[in-house]
């Protein structure tokens, strides 16, 4: 049976649950998007949940969206279709939605006030966006990477027995 995660926003103006079998926040993200809107350490940290399982308590309507702009290399730039779902009255990030992937929601380990696992080791990614100040703190079994893993959140905790059924 998956965790119930519990998570609010500073304020405490937004309230919500959702069901996880990934609850482990192993991922660092080092991008830029991640590193502003919810890294003060210079990452953030997104865990995997059930979307259906979503509950929200949100009375004074203080959720709002946020959609980053990607610019490539060439200079050509585009609206992510992630949206960034955050308390417009404390600015607290709380969750990720993306359509690519509807049955997931991928809430900030910083949001969360439920007692989380853990993680055995870290995977640190998105390495080529870390700013010169952030000095990653990888560990012996830490995996590190320039930009994603190929493993997914799913397989990563299945692998090492952490998929919660």
């Amino acid at each position: 049976m998956p965790i119930t995660l519990k998570g609010s926003c500073r304020c405490g103006a937004v309230n919500f649950t959702c069901e996880s079998h990934t609850p482990v926040p192993y991922q660092r993200c080092y991008c830029s998007i991640c590193r502003k809107t919810d890294g003060g350490g210079g990452y953030a940290i997104n865990l995997g949940a059930d979307a259906r399982t979503l509950k929200v308590e949100d009375p004074h309507k203080a959720i709002r969206i946020f959609r980053a702009e990607i610019c490539q290399y060439d200079g050509t730039c585009e609206l992510s279709t992630a949206e960034r779902n955050f308390c417009s009255r404390c600015a607290t990030a709380l969750w990720l939605f993306s359509p690519e992937w509807p049955d997931l929601i991928h809430p900030f380990a910083s949001a969360i006030d439920s007692e989380l696992p853990k993680p055995p080791s870290s995977v640190h990614l998105m390495l080529k966006f870390k700013p010169g100040w952030v000095e990653p703190d990888i560990k012996e079994h830490d995996q590190t990477f320039d930009l994603y893993p190929k493993q997914s959140l799913e397989n990563w905790h299945k692998s090492r027995h952490l998929w919660v059924e």
